[in-house]
């Protein structure tokens, strides 16, 4: 069974993602775009919370059921809110289109109803060194975030 989600991210840069999951077991698809940003890298994650009240921030760490420490996209050991960085053109414009197969729209690891966040920064994919690294990936301040919502299959 198809499950497609949304999330409208609003903040210092703007944008809509879609994510797609045929079964269970399948890869989630992500695709959209994010305008606003500077040319380069940013840490793009799924944070625990669906909670914006108080901006990105109430979104709390990243969504880390597992227990592990932070890594990129396709380390075995990464939180499963971790997917790398999305890169802006000279444009500001980041366009997404990421397959990830940590996230899920159903069962376990389900991140409907979570928040993603895109960071100021790059994200170091938890091997840069930093006091950070092993945590959030030294990514940065929170530049926008929207809460993953259910929408029509």
């Amino acid at each position: 069974m198809t499950v497609k989600a949304v999330c409208v991210l609003q903040g210092d840069a703007k944008g809509t993602l879609f994510f797609e999951q045929s079964g269970e077991s399948d890869p989630v698809k992500v695709t959209g775009e994010v305008s606003g940003l500077k040319q380069g890298l940013h840490g793009f994650h799924i944070h625990e919370f669906g909670d914006n009240t108080n901006g990105c921030t109430s979104a709390g760490p990243h969504f880390n059921p597992l227990g592990k420490e932070h890594g990129g996209p396709t380390d075995d050991v990464r939180h499963v809110g971790d997917l790398g960085n999305v890169e802006a053109g000279a444009d500001g414009i980041a366009k997404i289109q990421i397959t990830d197969k940590f996230i899920n729209l159903h069962g376990v690891h389900n991140i409907i109803g979570r928040t993603l966040v895109v960071h100021a920064d790059p994200d170091d994919l938890g091997k840069g060194g930093h006091e950070l690294s092993k945590t959030t990936g030294n990514a940065g301040g929170r530049l926008a975030c929207g809460v993953i919502g259910i929408t029509k299959a």
